[in-house]
């Protein structure tokens, strides 16, 4: 196993890169979610879009530097534009996160829509650790939106999903873990108040879209993006008390990493 974190040169370098190339980075994401996950990428330096309106899916699948999908979209959009976003993607090159969210919590038509996506050829799939165990094929419970089960419990799971699928995959919990082919990455860190703070997880997964395209490999942009993320929310936890100025303290501390304060 191999830990990375904000100390490793190659995780800072990657977020200058973001800062200096400013990549737009396209998302469909769901409502709750949408305007901090818009913030997290403003704050490191990148240019989001998020939404599907009339021709943005296939244009913006198409065009921009890399995309992500948090399959709650489907609060507001359809399947359709979910497949029109991750088929213009996969056609021209461009990489993509799948985070599958609420997968596996009995659902079932939901989860028939969100298994069609995996056919797109996801560069990462990023999730809690009940959705990506359900997703491998076990029986994880999870809790509508929330995890019941640990990363750790989840690291044989996301190993066969990153065997079946060719993806990066990356489980959030108090140690996150990134599986690249045989290959394992450990990220420690982080606070406990992302899990509590609307959309923290979810726009994670915009993050390490921003990381892609600025990379060298598609595991090296994920493990950077969620050491800087950890970095910033540890950063966040040493100045405030609540779960509200978290929130703010997050994506202040993001800005200050990148160095656009």
């Amino acid at each position: 196993m191999i830990t990375v974190s904000w100390d490793d040169p190659v995780v800072r370098a990657r977020l200058v890169e973001i800062r200096k190339r400013s990549p737009f980075v396209y998302g469909l994401t769901n409502y709750v979610a949408a305007t901090l996950s818009a913030n997290v990428l403003l704050a490191v330096g990148a240019a989001p879009a998020i939404g599907s309106a009339p021709g943005w899916p296939a244009t913006f699948g198409r065009g921009a530097a890399a995309v992500w999908v948090n399959t709650a979209a489907l609060m507001a959009s359809s399947a359709r534009d979910l497949q029109e976003t991750v088929r213009g993607a996969q056609d021209a090159g461009v990489p993509w996160v799948l985070d599958p969210v609420a997968f596996g919590a009995g659902c079932a038509e939901y989860d028939g829509l969100v298994r069609q996506l995996l056919d797109f050829s996801p560069s990462v799939i990023r999730g809690n650790a009940s959705e990506l165990m359900a997703l491998a094929g076990a029986e994880a419970g999870g809790k509508g939106v929330e995890s019941t089960q640990s990363s750790h419990d989840a690291i044989p799971h996301i190993q066969t999903l990153a065997r079946r699928t060719g993806a990066v995959v990356a489980v959030s919990g108090a140690t996150d873990y990134i599986v690249s082919g045989s290959s394992l990455f450990a990220v420690k860190g982080g606070d406990v108040r992302l899990t509590r703070v609307t959309g923290a997880g979810c726009a994670l997964g915009a993050l390490v879209a921003a990381f892609l395209p600025v990379s060298e490999t598609v595991v090296e942009g994920t493990c950077a993006a969620h050491a800087v993320y950890a970095a910033a929310a540890e950063r966040a936890r040493a100045r405030t008390v609540g779960t509200g100025s978290f929130g703010v303290a997050l994506l202040d501390e993001l800005s200050m990493l990148a160095g656009l304060q």
